[in-house]
């Protein structure tokens, strides 16, 4: 009987369980870190969305927002104050909608250069700081619209009261007065800032002395500016701004709720170098 020798098998060395390498006290410290400050930042962020949502609804005090609003003509932009296009829904002769189109730069001027004299008498009491005009032409093309807004340093309403059914006609922007067919001015009460509106026709024809935009939206009114609706369009164009102008004034964060139009200029002094773009029959 045989016997064979057994093969030996190959001997192996047993697996090594991996061990999990060190982590340097360096390295830890920094993740905490970075951990922390995430947080910090997140907790940052949050807390500014609900500051900026509680100062967003804060009631404004009316006496604060009312100072404020005498350097609305500075800071805000020229297209917030006076919009590229109004749309006057309703805003014409038996409700018909009306849109115009600025067609002269909304520039700002000193007091004795814009206002009349009658106007610069009355505003000695109050005091004057600056004058911004616009002039706006209809859908047709064939009416001229002024609108100003004449910036006192009043701080306090109280002290605007003395113009309160005082003003007579203002002047028009880029046609002369013996041009001038329909006209309103009305006190701001949110704001130290009158507005005034002053029509025209835009062929330059003459016209006689200019009256209250009332009067010539009655329904017994007569002659070609009640007949054209030169009064309802210096009426409208007036209520349109001065809606802008009081939302601008009572605004916790100085701006528009609804805007009229983009903004396209930088928060600065609107003034602009470009001379009014008014038709030559007008300015005659």
């Amino acid at each position: 009987m045989s016997t064979s020798t057994p093969h030996g098998g190959v001997l192996t060395t047993p697996d090594q369980v991996p061990v999990a390498p060190r982590r340097r006290p360096g390295t830890v410290l920094a993740a905490a870190l970075c951990g922390l400050l995430g947080l910090g930042l997140t907790g940052a962020a949050g807390y500014k969305a609900v500051s900026d949502h509680q100062a967003a609804h804060r009631p404004v005090d009316p006496a604060e927002s009312y100072r404020k609003a005498a350097s609305l003509w500075h800071n805000t932009p020229v297209d917030t104050l006076f919009p590229l296009v109004l749309d006057g829904q309703d805003a014409g002769p038996g409700g018909a909608d009306r849109t115009w189109t600025r067609i002269t730069p909304a520039a700002d001027a000193a007091c004795p250069e814009a206002l009349g004299a009658d106007w610069q008498a009355l505003f000695a009491a109050t005091g004057c700081t600056r004058v911004l005009r616009a002039t706006y032409t209809d859908a047709t093309r064939s009416s001229l619209v002024t609108v100003g807004m004449v910036f006192t340093p009043a701080e306090a309403p109280a002290a605007m009261d003395s113009l309160r059914g005082r003003l007579p006609a203002p002047t028009g922007y880029g046609f002369r007065d013996n041009r001038r067919g329909a006209w309103t001015a009305s006190v701001v009460a949110e704001a130290p800032v009158v507005v005034y509106t002053v029509s025209a026709f835009a062929d330059g024809r003459r016209l006689n002395a200019p009256s209250p935009a009332e009067d010539k939206m009655a329904e017994d009114a007569r002659g070609r500016v009640a007949q054209a609706g030169l009064g309802h369009e210096a009426k409208a164009i007036g209520e349109l701004v001065e809606r802008t102008l009081r939302t601008l004034a009572t605004s916790p964060q100085g701006k528009p709720v609804r805007p009229a139009a983009e903004p396209t200029q930088s928060p600065q002094s609107p003034q602009s170098s470009q001379a009014p773009t008014v038709t030559p029959e007008a300015a005659r």
